[in-house]
């Protein structure tokens, strides 16, 4: 199974591995269970780890640098920066708002390194675009950290085209990460044609649509009482149900195909161009066996084209975040 490349140095498995919802917002998981995934993650191949200070917050960096280093060596480790954290409340609840000042840049970087027990940041992403920071201000205080050897390589998440453009001007942006699945493809119009252009890798998160696509979640009930997702539009009771249709056809396309539906949607999102890498999440040892197995899934054209027609963005019932959080996308 080829590698594929985010920008010009990072080489990775074709799938990577989302670990948020381990210690985060999906009602987290036990430290023993998560580590025991992650470990098998590396022993199936999987090279390629996605943290953030907030997730948390804070918990998940120290939960993937505990796993994972005794294989450093073997494992490209992504975290992001990019949030003001409050001391009071709890999960979500300690997010406040944005802050991509320098000096908050180096700081937050200093902190990740201590929590995940590294000596570099493979790869280290503004979370949010801070629209009170000019990216120029924010993008020269990440390449500072390259040049002292505290990052290696630079990313943004949920940037325009335009700010993609503005950042890569004063150092190489190395890749991009954003939501994107069969029924979020909002990157597709404006920001990939850049990423090829630019030759930045694109990292979609979410490519399951937060497990929806996966065909096991029918109801609200059946997330925990502090999963975060009761408070997205496409998990409301009546969105779930219309949604419900699409779920069952690429359940049938999938089952004419032997594989499951996740693995479908995974395979589809895998075809869309050679330097895109997939984080989806997975807490369960058999969920993390189908996605990497899905890097082997072959479609045709044809197949393509069917899958994304069944699971077409205009046929979604809901949109992907809260008003709020669409308020702090495609800065």
């Amino acid at each position: 199974m080829q590698n594929r490349k985010l920008g010009p140095e990072i080489d990775v498995f074709p799938v990577g591995l989302g670990c948020m919802g381990m210690s985060f917002a999906y009602g987290g998981q036990d430290e023993t269970d998560a580590i025991r995934t992650l470990h098998h993650a590396v022993d199936l191949g999987v090279t390629f780890f996605d943290t953030a200070e907030i997730y948390g917050p804070f918990d998940n960096e120290v939960l993937v640098g505990k796993a994972l280093r005794p294989v450093r060596d073997r494992v490209v480790i992504a975290t992001k920066f990019g949030f003001k954290i409050s001391d009071q409340g709890k999960g979500i609840e300690r997010m406040t708002g944005l802050d991509s000042r320098p000096e908050h840049v180096k700081a937050v970087a200093e902190a990740s390194l201590k929590r995940l027990g590294i000596e570099a940041i493979d790869l280290f992403y503004q979370h949010r675009v801070d629209p009170t920071v000019p990216i120029e201000d924010t993008v020269g205080a990440m390449a500072d950290l390259v040049r002292e050897g505290k990052a290696k390589a630079l990313g943004l998440s949920e940037a325009s085209a335009a700010t993609i453009r503005r950042a890569h001007a004063v150092h190489p942006i190395a890749a991009v990460q954003s939501e994107y699945s069969l029924w979020t493809r909002d990157p597709e119009t404006d920001v990939l044609p850049v990423l090829r252009e630019l030759g930045i890798g694109f990292v979609p998160y979410s490519p399951l649509g937060r497990g929806l696509l996966a065909g096991a979640i029918r109801k609200p009930e059946e997330l925990g009482p502090d999963d975060w997702r009761r408070t997205l539009p496409r998990f409301q009771a009546d969105n779930m149900t219309a949604n419900a249709a699409i779920v069952e056809k690429l359940g049938q396309m999938a089952e004419e195909k032997g594989v499951t539906s996740a693995q479908l949607a995974l395979a589809w999102v895998l075809h869309q161009g050679d330097s895109i890498v997939p984080i989806p999440g997975a807490r369960k040892i058999q969920h993390l066996e189908q996605n990497t197995e899905a890097a082997t899934i072959s479609l045709t054209a044809a197949e393509l084209a069917a899958i994304g027609e069944v699971a077409s963005p205009h046929k979604v019932a809901g949109k992907r975040y809260t008003e709020a959080a669409l308020a702090l996308v495609n800065g």
